[in-house]
């Protein structure tokens, strides 16, 4: 943890959520305000190069092998396919651009088809982000010398409920690759999912170990659940929109230098839920009708909301 970094415990971050919500929100656009153009929003990209047939259990998710919810499995994308998809995103106004595979950590015959879809998409002049489970120190540095950007791998809630929602990993597991990355001097893109039945202290617990970590995270993409059938989650209550917004909120006063992305969930939000999220501090969002397996919002639908506000996005200053 750096000199200046505060380390927050979860009293501290409870009365976030108890503050009354039109104060918290003047709170975090002021935290916002000294680090971030009041204008500007980060489009970003994201891609399943390789779906379906994952080994872990998490409850949320619709590739998953443990669930029935009808993903099929597929091989790694061919690299022209990428490579057109890519300059597609850029085409639309995204600054980065991620490839997310369904392993549990990335098989050794696979890894260097991912180096070369990094070093391609860097060449068009993207930043460039994968998500491809845990990774071992020889990973990292290879994916580093390919000039990786960002390496996402979320935390997804507080330790003590991540215990029930996934089993065939440890959250030590995910904090280990995140000091891998970190080591070899990738950027962290790290976040959670809001709405999977924890409770409030749980929102707070998880805003906690991401602000306690050794840099609180450059990028922190803030899910709100979409329930998939045949998931253990399928049934999950929508959570409240005024809470969801409040956790977008204390994670922005507790990490004001952060980019933090309003991702899953958007396509059922309204335009005046997503603009209240801006207001609590939300500077990025996916572009694109889906987001690995999941529906987004339509890239028409957000243009005309962020034009709407008055949004700068990265394609307007290019």
């Amino acid at each position: 943890m750096t000199q200046s970094q505060p380390f927050w415990d979860i009293s501290q971050v409870l009365q976030f959520f108890e503050m009354p919500f039109i104060e918290l929100l003047h709170k975090a656009s002021s935290a916002h305000l000294q680090f971030h153009p009041a204008d500007e929003m980060e489009l970003c990209s994201l891609l399943s190069v390789k779906t379906g047939a994952c080994p872990e259990d998490c409850a949320y998710c619709p590739q998953s092998g443990h669930y029935p919810t009808g993903i099929a499995k597929e091989n790694l994308l061919p690299l022209s396919f990428v490579v057109a998809s890519a300059k597609a995103a850029k085409a639309r106004g995204a600054k980065r651009y991620c490839m997310g595979a369904a392993w549990r950590n990335p098989p050794r015959k696979d890894f260097p088809k991912i180096i070369e879809m990094i070093k391609a998409v860097k060449e068009i002049g993207l930043e460039t982000c994968v998500t491809l489970g845990m990774l071992n120190d020889e990973q990292a540095c290879e994916l580093k010398a390919a000039g990786l950007d960002f390496y996402n791998h979320n935390l997804d809630s507080s330790p003590e409920y991540y215990e029930k929602i996934i089993h065939t990993r440890t959250y030590s597991d995910r904090l280990e690759t995140l000091s891998r990355v970190r080591a070899n001097g990738i950027q962290v893109c790290c976040g959670g999912i809001i709405g999977m039945g924890e409770t409030r202290r749980d929102r707070a617990e998880l805003l906690v170990q991401l602000a306690n970590l050794p840099a609180p995270p450059k990028s922190i993409p803030i899910n709100r659940l979409i329930p998939v059938k045949g998931t253990p989650l399928a049934h999950a209550e929508i959570i409240d929109n005024i809470e969801f917004i409040r956790t977008i909120a204390a994670a922005r006063i507790m990490m004001p230098e952060s980019i933090i992305r309003l991702s899953a969930g958007r396509e059922t939000m309204s335009e005046e839920m997503q603009t209240l999220c801006f207001c609590a501090g939300a500077n990025s969002i996916w572009l694109g009708e889906k987001l690995l397996t999941a529906k987004n919002s339509e890239p028409s639908r957000d243009q005309a909301l962020l034009q709407k506000l008055g949004f700068k996005t990265q394609h307007q200053h290019d």
